[in-house]
């Protein structure tokens, strides 16, 4: 499967592990590759994409925008309501979310999605953007349009150019909330892109992964529910827009989150509502089904051993937890050690020396600290030999020849002291008894 790639560690300073000395760490670059190449297990890998109904299909990995499946994703089609995808996008970077707008008079075709907005109520832009996104409202996008732009022309100016700024290069806008009109299309890969770019925002993701909401503002409270039922039904399932015209058919973006992946997918062109839903929790299924579960860090694993300073030894460093992470098949799963060549005693067991920063593809998921396996004692006194060999310059031999002659000198000197202390102790010839 893998392996412990260690590199020949560079000679560093000793990294000492006193809080009044300062702490250098060296960086020990050790790679794990983990090629998920086998069957997946985690998900159960299928072969290929299953068939769908749609038209036009695209699934991406949103971590990294990685094209999963697709089939047809640069052609321009009608897109219903996920035109108002890009009337979310400009309400967000160019409104503020407690401003009030006045509700714009709007006349509805038979049939229309509707907050129910009263021409001259006012409305924030907060509840706007959930009655854009929920129920689809119509009089919600038109609202939110003139309270940016002023019009309606002149915001679909703005939408045209933000899709410039996007690269959105197969996109066109002629009004903002998706009804069939010549000049309004995009594509399967434009709309994952712009899906994307949403997701950034932390209220972009709350608002289309809400079943029903109330709203406070405007002439009175009221409750809305999502379009996208799949979000009841599925529980993974977490956005983002569903739209229908005749021209478009049954379009929807849509994303889950399964064991810390999130995939999306956008399905154009179905023939039917269930047909839609069925298509996009396939084709996601299908998605998960590429990734597997890896733990490229276990605990109490040795991922460094630093020598340490002044003894024939080195210290196990160990991870002080696991760390799980989840792989497509092929993907290249690193774990490099951010650790000291060298430390210096003393250190208790459990003392943090190091990390280790797990990466999937080219992204940081994880990082785990290295601590000390068990303790190491301070530097050895020196030994006489090597207090003189610090001392005296010069070939090894004189330093012993000088330690020979300093051993000689102590021995005579105890000798000639044991003989007087004996005379001492003998009694003096004829000395009266």
């Amino acid at each position: 499967m893998g392996g412990h790639l260690i590199p020949a560690p560079r000679r560093r300073r000793p990294y000492p592990a006193r809080p009044a000395r300062r702490v250098l760490s060296a960086a020990l670059a050790v790679a794990v590759l983990w090629h998920a190449a086998i069957g997946a297990r985690a998900f159960g890998a299928d072969e290929r994409p299953p068939p769908l109904s749609a038209k036009a299909w695209y699934l991406i990995d949103v971590r990294d925008g990685s094209r999963l499946a697709g089939r047809n994703i640069g052609v321009p089609r009608a897109i219903a309501s996920t035109t108002k995808l890009m009337t979310a996008y400009i309400a967000l970077h160019q409104l503020r979310l407690g401003q009030r707008l006045v509700a714009a008079p709007y006349d509805p075709l038979p049939g229309e999605s509707l907050l129910g907005l009263e021409a001259g109520e006012r409305m924030s832009v907060r509840d706007l953007l959930y009655g854009l996104l929920l129920p689809s409202g119509n009089d919600a996008a038109v609202t939110l349009a003139t309270g940016a732009a002023g019009s309606v022309p002149a915001f679909v100016r703005e939408m045209n150019s933000a899709a410039g700024r996007l690269g959105l290069g197969d996109t066109s806008y002629a009004n903002p909330i998706g009804l069939d009109e010549a000049g309004n299309y995009s594509t399967a890969r434009d709309l994952a892109t712009l899906a994307l770019r949403l997701r950034r925002q932390p209220l972009f993701r709350r608002i289309v992964d809400t079943p029903r909401a109330t709203l406070q503002t405007g002439a009175h409270p009221r409750t809305i529910v999502n379009h996208n039922e799949l979000l009841l039904r599925v529980p993974w399932i977490n956005g983002v827009k569903t739209g229908y015209t005749l021209d478009a058919g049954y379009v929807l973006v849509s994303s889950g989150t399964r064991k810390g992946v999130t995939l999306l997918s956008v399905v154009l062109g179905t023939p039917s509502e269930a047909a839609r839903d069925q298509d996009s929790v396939s084709l996601l299924r299908y998605g998960f089904s590429l990734y597997l579960r890896r733990t490229p860090v276990k605990v109490g694993e040795t991922l460094a051993a630093p020598a340490v300073r002044g003894r024939d030894e080195r210290l196990p460093l160990v991870a002080a937890r696991s760390a799980r992470v989840t792989a497509r098949r092929g993907e290249s799963v690193r774990v490099t050690v951010d650790a000291p060549d060298e430390v210096e005693g003393p250190i208790p067991r459990g003392r943090r020396l190091g990390t280790g920063v797990v990466t999937v593809g080219d992204q940081e998921v994880a990082r785990v600290p290295l601590v000390s396996k068990h303790g190491a004692l301070a530097p050895a006194d020196p030994s006489l030999i090597a207090q003189i060999d610090d001392a005296v310059p010069g070939p090894r031999a004189l330093a012993w020849a000088i330690t020979g002659a300093v051993g000689v000198t102590i021995l005579i000197g105890i000798a000639i002291g044991l003989a007087r202390l004996r005379g001492r102790d003998q009694p003096a010839q004829g000395r009266a008894q």
